[in-house]
């Protein structure tokens, strides 16, 4: 049986927001399984173009972070989309990360107590309407079991797909089973026959995340310790131009697709066949922007 279509992540970029929601009605009628949108230019906003432009597509918010709005106005916004859509609305929801934090001018508290408490509190609201299955953004395994105990499903960003089974191991075996219940993972890929150029580009784009504690964290229990000691201790000596460095090809090809069009999908089946159910592809192209990395994409699975 071949591996179901893989999610796309889709960016409306300001200037193109129009053409967005054109190329959301594109990737529905190629039959990819999703489109899941970052928390840049208000995701929110755009799933709700997304819930009237399209009409079969799942879609959903990867992620919104959930010191940005009050509970009681996320509670409204996913009510409203999970009625319009007709219940293809997913509500991704995490804690994000430090420069989100200062950016929103907030002091975030424990991730997993304050998103038990988001949970609840946006469960709480009455003349609402249904609320919309919700997806914990995880990287560890706490997050990820609490995903399994008050969520319909997790959503990884750069994670490492040898590490995916035992971080999947936290979930109940029937979460684990459950097709309805979303494993997704944010997944970086450039489609490209120049393997180091694009192993380059994925170095680039990812390094932003090794500054990142939380980050780090997860990587170390994925089994990178070495690699991201090196980092931390570039990071303390102000060698900022030594982290790439130190960002292995084996590193990135673990959380990462590269490469000509037949080995993203060879590689893409390891991804399922380690727990995955909904890979969401993340576009990045050698030449170009957003708009020729998901031409890439749609040549790639025609």
């Amino acid at each position: 049986m071949p591996d179901p279509m893989p999610a796309i992540s889709l960016v409306a970029v300001p200037g193109r927001r129009r053409q967005t929601l054109d190329l959301a009605r594109d990737i529905e009628r190629r039959g990819f399984a999703g489109i899941y949108m970052p928390s840049r230019y208000s995701n929110i906003a755009q799933c709700v173009g997304l819930a009237l432009a399209t009409d079969t597509i799942r879609f959903g918010t990867a992620i919104a972070p959930i010191y940005s709005a009050s509970a009681e106005e996320f509670a409204a916004n996913a009510a409203y989309l999970d009625e319009v859509s007709g219940g293809r609305f997913r509500f991704g929801i995490g804690v994000a990360h430090a420069p989100t934090h200062q950016r929103l001018g907030v002091t975030a508290g424990k991730p997993l107590a304050d998103t038990r408490a988001f949970v609840e509190k946006l469960k709480s609201f009455d003349g609402l309407g249904p609320m919309p299955p919700i997806v914990l953004a995880a990287l560890r395994r706490r997050m990820v079991a609490l995903a399994g105990e008050i969520a319909q499903g997790v959503l990884f960003a750069n994670a490492s797909l040898s590490h995916l089974p035992k971080s999947l191991a936290a979930l109940p075996p029937e979460k684990r089973e459950d097709r309805e219940f979303l494993i997704g993972n944010m997944l970086p890929v450039c489609i490209s026959d120049d393997e180091n150029a694009a192993l380059a580009l994925h170095r680039r784009r990812l390094e932003r995340y090794v500054l990142l504690p939380n980050y780090r964290n997860y990587w170390k229990e994925a089994g990178y310790g070495a690699e991201m000691a090196a980092i931390e201790q570039a990071l303390a000596e102000n060698r900022r131009d030594d982290i790439q460095h130190y960002m292995t090809d084996r590193w990135i090809a673990d959380n990462t697709l590269y490469g000509a069009a037949t080995k993203i999908r060879d590689r893409l089946g390891e991804w399922y066949a380690a727990g995955l159910n909904t890979p969401v592809l993340v576009p990045n192209a050698l030449h170009g922007n957003q708009l020729v990395a998901l031409a890439e994409i749609f040549a790639a699975f025609a």
